[in-house]
């Protein structure tokens, strides 16, 4: 019997505002939509945080025996900067900065978010379809819009008509705003704009002669609005109605809202079940920004050179610590914070390492179902990890007190134990056993030291030295390389 059948898991609803029971469409499958990043910068911590969120949300939902399709898009097409419909392209501004295409700008950042993903030991998604592989099917969602009375034709774009569509739906249930205030507080238009209403939102625009991204449409040459390609990417794998879609609470409006009135005028129906947010990381108490100098890159963490941290910290070190808040609740990252998290992480590790110097006794006087019980109903309450993690903690506690025979367990119990704690800390929370870095900082220093040796060795023409340490150090895993530029090791 798969877990999800003993389980009873509940998700915050951002539609409803409340705790839900989690009934997937079909049971055993669950199809979840993430939005993923637009690829023309480095991707920033936030967003790690946000695709974290999603990555303990996935890994717990395959915990429990489900079959998980889960899509996130990479949005290479780039929209305007200022998120709206006016503005420049993102992606072509950055090629035009650096001087390249916008294809290199995009293929750049992207292999940036996967290399930096995979660090904090990410599980790829199912499909991760792109944008501008996707702009037929942006096309077709258009012209069924269009087709039902809701898009209308302006000077080659196109746009969604947000007043009209209000007579049928209801625009802004997601973000809870109401229309009406929505037009009291907007300009009139200035007669410049292509809109009828300012609440209108792009579903194509027609590309001006500079602009570099554009295809062909019905309408004109140009390029889709930010809100359709998710719709046609979400549809497209998930269908026209799937259980979760999740994204950064900065997402719920416009863009989420838009995805939902662009689903209902096309298909009718609404497209998801369960609405997911993760909330804002901080730096230091503020909004993480470039433009501020406040701050830090996901690589920083544990490659140094961030004036924020005194120290390098594990990839591990830097999960562990997100997760210790709900995904819901804002995070200030501090290096006082992280530190703090890396001792608790590194207590937590010790134990884990020690569980097979337990010596099993004939009964156990810990009710490790009970345990197990509460790690569940911590996932169980809407992915509660610090619930879980404090539970952990717990599980530390019991194993110090079976070390030192203040407890007992039996072997049976003891077998349940480590492997529940071997679930949640390396298979849900996704945490790898890298305690620190710092004594891969010893490493590399030895390692450079007895390279030194090596190159006086062969200046001296001692050539067996020279290839005895070569060899020694091969042996142990460790493979030099000469080059021009002196030499480098690798480790296997």
């Amino acid at each position: 019997m798969p877990l999800y059948q003993t389980q009873n898991l509940k998700i915050y609803n951002s539609l409803s505002g409340e705790k839900e029971v989690f009934v997937p469409l079909h049971e055993g499958n669950v199809g979840m939509y993430v939005c993923g990043p637009t690829v023309y910068s480095n991707v920033h911590l936030g967003n790690v945080r946000t695709f974290m969120s999603f990555d303990v949300v996935f890994r717990y939902l395959l915990h429990l025996g489900y079959k998980v399709r889960y899509v996130r898009n990479i949005t290479d097409v780039g929209h305007v900067v200022d998120d709206e419909d006016e503005g420049e392209d993102k992606i072509a501004k950055k090629a035009r900065v650096e001087k390249l295409e916008p294809m290199e700008i995009v293929q750049r950042y992207t292999v940036d978010f996967h290399e930096i993903l995979k660090e904090f030991n990410f599980l790829p998604p199912s499909i991760e379809p792109t944008a501008t592989g996707h702009i037929i099917e942006q096309i077709e969602i258009i012209k069924k819009i269009i087709e039902n009375g809701i898009g209308y034709v302006s000077n080659g774009s196109v746009y969604f008509d947000v007043q009209k569509f209000n007579k049928t739906h209801n625009y802004g249930k997601l973000s809870g705003r109401n229309i009406e205030d929505m037009i009291a507080n907007t300009r009139e238009l200035d007669g410049q704009s292509d809109k009828r209403n300012p609440q209108d939102f792009a579903l194509w625009k027609r590309a001006e002669p500079e602009h570099i991204m554009r295809w062909p449409s019905p309408w004109s040459d140009g390029f889709p609005g930010w809100h359709l390609e998710c719709t046609a990417m979400s549809t497209k794998y998930l269908g026209n109605h799937f259980d979760i879609h999740g994204g950064g609470m900065d997402l719920k409006f416009p863009h989420h809202e838009c995805e939902i009135a662009q689903n209902e005028a096309c298909t009718g129906q609404a497209p998801v079940n369960y609405w997911m947010h993760a909330n804002m990381l901080t730096l230091n108490g503020k909004k993480m920004a470039k433009s501020t100098g406040n701050n830090i890159l996901p690589r920083e963490i544990y490659a140094g050179g961030s004036p924020f941290l005194s120290k390098k910290y594990a990839p591990s070190v830097a999960r562990f610590f997100m997760l210790q808040a709900h995904y819901r609740s804002n995070l200030d990252f501090t290096d006082d914070a992280i530190a703090a998290s890396e001792k608790g992480f590194v207590r937590l590790m010790d134990a884990y390492d020690t569980i097979n110097e337990i010596i099993p006794s004939e009964k156990s006087s810990l009710d490790i179902r009970a345990w197990i019980d509460a790690c569940y109903d911590a996932m169980n309450d809407d992915f509660n990890t610090p619930i879980l993690i404090a539970q952990l903690f717990e599980a530390v506690r019991y194993i110090n007190l079976l070390k030192e025979n203040k407890e007992t367990i039996t072997s049976e119990d003891l077998k349940l134990f480590s492997k529940t704690i071997e679930n949640f800390l390396f298979d849900v929370l996704g945490l790898t056993n890298e305690k620190s870095l710092e004594n891969n900082d010893k490493l590399d220093s030895v390692v450079n030291m007895l390279i030194g040796m090596r190159n006086e060795a062969r200046a001296n023409k001692d050539f067996a030295l020279s290839d005895k340490i070569r060899d020694q150090l091969t042996n142990l895993g460790i493979n030099l390389k000469d080059g021009k530029e002196g030499t480098t090791f690798s480790i296997n």
